[in-house]
């Protein structure tokens, strides 16, 4: 995948490794225009250097961090848990079509599963050893995984709440978590302080003000319970089951499970925070959203099915079980099925006549009807010596070149900002890469 998004961060990044600017904020989230922190630019950015400004190469950073998880899954439960609660967790994660899909191209919020588990191992070990090193590594991920995504706020009160513990004997690693925390947040802290809590109130906005259908908390309870199961299965469960699940999951961590099973406890207390804070949110539920709390899930999912060892034919419901998981997740591998749109060669084509046919220094680029997605081809220019004028720049440009990706309106007076604001008056040249037109205008 190469497209807006992954464009906008591939010429940040580029800026970076030329030295040429280094961010204190990250990218903004698609509702709600809140600003993420810029761990990811930093941490990706060597796969745009090691694969010489290829693109690809930071698609390539993401699928080897994605496999690492995979692996780190494995070790992190059998040490938390046993050996065959880790096999169980790790094919399930292993064959999750959600998972693979995050693994497969350059986003933020795609690490946020391997930053997840990583976080509250270091909170678990953090409580058992009461060493500093945990302390600091649980601020510094606990930060990381803000910037990835904010939905990771979502697991901040039940890590609270485990830390209120023995306050005082702890009070000096945890301000060492805190100033770790602080150390690694303060560009976007700064950045908040500066701008009158911009992002705080935004985020605060995207709960009082949301755009989603009112209903009932239940209702959206069941819903956000019920779409989880359908990206982690691959399959959408009757919602009588789905509830029947959640229902057995809150009885099984306040009645059923042991005291001495408090590993399990924790994973299940920051599942439920997870799930009952995102009910709040009334807007649409997409599987990315959901990316910090598959493996948690699974985890949760491999100790009951690893109890089911113990029953008579407990073997052949989990053999079943998994012949059904690979199979639903299985008709979801696109990529084994339908050839690849190529979107970096695309792009590429696109940049190249737009490359070859600027002839002022002072030319600007857009594309229709998605205003952002000319980033990708703005992208290439860049790296080529050859750079248009900034997306959001006031100054007037002599050349546009327009990217008509899908069909469009009259090019002449059509009434996107920037073709507006340049006010071409007419079309100079004209040409077609697959399905996409070019059009370029002058005043």
């Amino acid at each position: 995948m190469f497209l807006g998004d992954q464009g906008r961060d591939a010429i940040i990044i580029k800026r970076i490794l030329s030295f040429e600017h280094f961010p204190a904020i990250g990218a903004p989230t698609s509702v709600g225009q809140v600003y993420l922190g810029p761990f990811y630019y930093y941490f990706i950015a060597p796969w745009l250097l090691f694969f010489r400004n290829n693109p690809a190469g930071l698609a390539f950073g993401v699928a080897l961090f994605s496999t690492i998880f995979v692996l780190l899954n494995f070790v992190i439960v059998k040490e938390l848990f046993n050996k065959r609660i880790a096999y169980i967790s790790t094919a399930l994660v292993a064959f999750s079509y959600s998972l693979i899909e995050l693994s497969r191209f350059s986003w933020n919020p795609n690490l946020l599963p391997l930053f997840t588990l990583l976080t509250i191992y270091f909170v678990i070990k953090s409580i058992k050893t009461n060493k500093w090193i945990f302390y600091v590594l649980t601020g510094a991920f606990i930060s990381f995984s803000i910037q990835l995504h904010y939905l990771f706020l979502f697991v901040i009160p039940p890590i609270i709440i485990l830390f209120i513990r023995d306050f005082k004997k702890r009070f000096k690693n945890y301000l060492l978590m805190l100033l770790s925390f602080l150390f690694f947040s303060s560009p976007l802290l700064v950045f908040d302080l500066r701008h009158q809590f911009l992002n705080t109130n935004n985020f605060i906005k995207l709960f009082t003000q949301s755009t989603g259908s009112k209903s009932n908390f239940f209702i959206s309870l069941s819903q956000t319970f019920l779409n989880l199961n359908k990206f982690s299965f691959g399959f959408e469960f009757n919602s009588v089951i789905s509830i029947l699940i959640l229902i057995l999951i809150i009885i099984g961590f306040t009645v059923i499970i042991p005291r001495k099973q408090v590993n399990l406890k924790i994973f299940i207390s920051i599942f439920l925070c997870f799930i009952l804070f995102f009910s709040f949110y009334g807007g649409n539920k997409y599987p990315h959203y959901y990316g910090l709390i598959y493996p948690i899930y699974f985890i949760i999912i491999a100790n009951i099915l690893s109890d089911l060892t113990a029953q008579k034919f407990g073997k052949y419901l989990i053999g079943l079980f998994f012949v059904a998981f690979i199979f639903l997740n299985g008709v979801k591998y696109s990529f084994l099925f339908i050839k690849g749109s190529n979107q970096i060669n695309q792009s590429k084509l696109i940049a190249q006549i737009i490359f070859d046919n600027v002839k002022d220094p002072k030319f600007t680029v857009t594309a229709l009807p998605e205003r952002f997605s000319d980033s990708t081809y703005r992208y290439f220019l860049e790296i080529w010596d050859k750079r248009s004028l900034e997306k959001e720049s006031i100054e007037r440009a002599n050349e546009l070149f327009v990217v008509c990706e899908k069909d469009c309106l009259p090019i002449i007076g059509n009434p996107d900002w920037e073709i507006a604001f340049f006010a071409p008056n007419k079309i100079v040249g004209e040409w077609k890469v697959n399905d996409v037109k070019i059009y370029k205008l002058i005043r």
